[in-house]
């Protein structure tokens, strides 16, 4: 990252609440393309989250702690606070000085922006300010949020308002949470109303919609950048007769996870 930091865009999206087992079989089945066309090998690599619901999640991810493989580690870490004994500081590790990468890219001059989906992104109550304030721009609407089918297309056009008034030579980290995977989303499913409920085949729905204006999403972004696509936590939809996240299943703590360059 020590290449890339100065050098590229840094863009994180975050597929809040996307299951790796389902974005895995809708990979493989190739009904996600425009995912497949970007992830190493054309799949999602299993990592392990470092929350169970949202705000745990992108606090963790935002000090630098990303979802790290399923397999024992240590895991060198892209981006890394300074502070002694750090055991996931390697030498390809970009530390920063800040609490949070935010504010060390912006250090790095960086324009850091925010474009926000669920709940704790609405700059609407003390705590749905939190994570938004780490940055120097930060948006959110209702039309971006869990309710809008859609949501994800409505903050990609935010997004190409950003980059429009973002000068040339001044780098970008943006992060994008995307809302449309997470409840409620049985609306994506063709013949679903509200009594139906959501399913693990709606959440599928969900990301076969999000596909698409992803794929618009990577041809938008300016070169070179580097992006980091995962889920911040899955959700269970009965397994073991578990609903919703911020519990210990595994089909909350395992994730999606990938990072490729756009040049």
């Amino acid at each position: 990252m020590n290449e890339i930091v100065g050098t590229h865009d840094i863009v994180l999206i975050t597929l809040d609440t996307l299951r790796y087992d389902v974005a895995a079989e809708l990979c493989a089945a190739g009904e996600t393309p425009n995912l497949a066309a970007v992830l190493p090998g054309g799949r999602w690599e299993e990592r392990h989250t470092p929350g169970s619901f949202t705000y745990a999640a992108h606090a963790a991810m935002l000090a630098g702690f990303l979802p790290t493989p399923a397999a024992p580690g240590p895991h060198p870490r892209l981006f890394a606070a300074a502070f002694p004994g750090s055991e996931t500081t390697a030498p390809g590790t970009w530390t920063f000085d800040a609490a949070d990468l935010p504010g060390g890219l912006a250090a790095a001059g960086y324009r850091t922006v925010c474009v926000g989906g669920v709940g704790f992104f609405n700059n609407r109550t003390a705590l749905g300010s939190a994570l938004p304030s780490l940055f120097q721009e930060a948006h959110w609407e209702p039309e971006f949020g869990v309710t809008d089918p859609d949501s994800l297309r409505n903050q990609v056009d935010r997004i190409t308002e950003v980059l429009a008034g973002l000068p040339a030579e001044r780098r970008l980290f943006l992060l994008l949470n995307v809302a449309a995977l997470h409840q409620p989303n049985w609306f994506y499913l063709p013949g679903a109303t509200r009594a139906s409920g959501d399913t693990r085949a709606s959440h599928a729905a969900a990301l076969r919609r999000a596909d698409a204006e992803l794929g618009r999403l990577f041809r938008l972004l300016r070169r070179p950048s580097y992006v980091i696509v995962c889920s911040d936590h899955g959700t269970a939809y009965g397994e073991d007769g578990h609903t919703g996240h911020r519990l210990g299943h595994p089909v909350v703590w395992t994730v999606p996870y990938g990072e490729f360059p756009l040049t």
